[in-house]
C-alpha cells in the first residue's frame, strides 16, 4: 500500500481503457453502479468518455488509485449541483478491482474525495449504495449517517431488485455539527429528512 497514489484522472486513451475494464469487472462481480451484466466495452468506454469530459468542465472530479502504473480503484465526486445547493457534493462510482479489495483502497479514495470536496468549499456530502452487497459498512466507518432505505430502487447487475441506502456527512466547516445531528435524529427519528439524490450516476 505504500506505493498507492491517489490523483485526479486525465482524459487519455490509456486511462479510459483501464477505467472501462474496472467498470466491466465491477459489474460482472455484482457491483450496483447503474449498469447491467454483461456490460459491453463500447458502453463502458462511452460512459468514461462523457464522465472525463464533465471533469474537464469542472462539473465533477474523477479520482484514481494507482499502484505504480496499474489503476486499482476510482471514485467520482459530483460538483455540478443546482444553484440552491452550492454547498453540496455527491459521491458516485466508488470501485476497487475485485482482486484488490480488502486492502483499504476504497477508504483512501473516499478520504481523498472528501478532502477535495472541502477544498472546493463544500460542507455536505451525500451518496447512495445498494442495500445488498453495497459499501454500507465502509460509509458507517467513515462517519456517514444513514438517513433511510428506498426499497426496490434498482435492478442488480445479474437481475432482481435491490433497495438503496441514502447516506450524508457534514464536512469541512460544518463537520462539528454532525455528532449533534446524529444525536438529535436518534432522539427524534421522525425529524430525519430524506435527501433525494436522484438516479445513481
Amino acid at each position: 500500500m505504500n506505493s498507492l497514489e491517489i490523483r485526479a484522472l486525465g482524459d487519455d486513451a490509456g486511462t479510459r481503457a483501464m477505467l472501462a475494464d474496472l467498470l466491466i469487472e465491477t459489474v460482472a462481480a455484482g457491483g450496483s453502479v447503474s449498469f447491467m451484466h454483461p456490460l459491453s466495452c463500447d458502453a463502458a468506454h462511452e460512459f468514461w468518455r462523457k464522465s472525463l469530459a464533465a471533469a474537464r468542465r469542472g462539473e465533477r472530479a474523477v479520482l484514481g488509485a494507482w499502484d505504480r502504473k496499474v489503476l486499482v480503484g476510482t471514485v467520482t465526486l459530483h460538483l455540478d449541483c443546482p444553484p440552491n445547493q452550492p454547498h453540496r457534493a455527491e459521491i458516485a462510482k466508488l470501485m476497487t478491482r475485485p482482486d484488490r479489495r480488502g486492502e483499504g483502497i476504497a477508504t483512501r479514495l473516499m478520504l481523498a474525495a472528501e478532502e477535495l470536496a472541502v477544498e472546493k468549499g463544500r460542507t455536505l456530502l451525500v451518496l447512495d449504495t445498494a442495500s445488498e452487497e453495497g459499501a454500507a459498512g465502509l460509509y458507517d466507518k467513515l462517519g456517514f449517517t444513514l438517513t433511510g432505505e428506498i426499497p426496490d430502487y434498482a435492478l442488480k447487475p445479474h437481475g432482481g431488485l435491490t433497495g438503496t441506502l441514502i447516506y450524508w456527512k457534514r464536512i469541512g466547516a460544518a463537520a462539528g455539527t454532525s455528532s449533534r445531528d446524529r444525536s438529535d435524529a436518534r432522539q427524534n427519528p421522525a425529524a430525519k429528512i430524506l435527501l433525494g439524490t436522484g438516479q445513481p450516476r
